[in-house]
C-alpha cells in the first residue's frame, strides 16, 4: 500500500479509502444490502418473541460505519426495498413489507445513515466513540421497531417491550462490542 493510499483525513469513512469512482460506488452499495440479507440469514428463534436473533443489526451498523451516511442509506434502501419486492433476504429468508419485524427494517434504515455520519466525524476510529455510535444505532433501531411491532401485532407497549427488545439486548452489545473492536482495528492498520 503506498503513503498515499495510507493516509487518512478527517470526513472519511473507510470505503473512502478506495480508488473513487461510480463503479465502487454502486458496488459499495450493493455489497451493503446483501452484506445485510446473508447477516439476516443467520437467524435463531427468541421463545415467546415473533422476531429472532440475527446478524442483521451488527451488518447494518457495520455497513453504516465504513461506507457512511450516504452509501449506508442506499445500501439500506435498496435492501429494504428488494425485501418488499420480493427477495427473500429479510430475517428467516421472508420478504414484504407485512411482517411485524419491519419496523426493525426501517430503524436499520434511519440507524446506518446516523452511524454513518458519525463515522464521518471520527466516531469509528477509537473504541470508546465506536461504542457510543453503536449503541445510539442500536437505540435507533429499538425506537422505530419496537413500537412498529406493538402496532402490527396489537400488542401493548410493554409486551412489545418484552418481545421485541429485552431478549435481544445481551446479543447486540456483544455486537456491539465485536464492532468496537473491529472498526478501530481496521483504521490502524490502514494508517500503517
Amino acid at each position: 500500500m503506498s503513503t498515499a493510499t495510507a493516509t487518512t483525513r478527517p470526513g472519511e469513512v473507510l470505503a473512502d479509502l478506495l480508488p473513487a469512482s461510480r463503479v465502487r460506488d454502486i458496488a459499495l452499495v450493493a455489497g451493503g444490502a446483501a452484506l445485510t440479507g446473508l447477516a439476516a440469514q443467520l437467524s435463531v428463534p427468541v421463545p415467546g418473541s415473533p422476531l429472532p436473533v440475527t446478524g442483521q443489526t451488527f451488518a447494518v451498523l457495520l455497513v453504516g460505519t465504513s461506507l457512511g451516511a450516504g452509501r449506508g442509506f442506499l445500501s439500506l434502501a435498496l435492501y429494504a426495498l428488494a425485501g418488499i419486492a420480493g427477495v427473500p433476504w429479510f430475517a428467516g429468508a421472508t420478504s414484504g413489507a407485512t411482517a411485524p419485524s419491519f419496523g426493525y427494517i426501517l430503524g436499520m434504515l434511519l440507524a446506518a445513515t446516523v452511524v454513518g455520519a458519525l463515522a464521518r466525524r471520527g466516531a469509528d476510529r477509537s473504541v470508546l466513540r465506536t461504542a457510543g455510535a453503536m449503541l445510539l444505532g442500536e437505540a435507533i433501531i429499538y425506537a422505530v421497531g419496537v413500537p412498529y411491532l406493538a402496532a402490527a401485532t396489537g400488542m401493548s407497549a410493554t409486551a412489545a417491550i418484552a418481545a421485541g427488545l429485552t431478549p435481544f439486548l445481551i446479543g447486540d452489545a456483544l455486537k456491539a462490542a465485536l464492532a468496537m473492536g473491529l472498526l478501530p482495528t481496521a483504521w490502524k492498520l490502514v494508517r500503517k
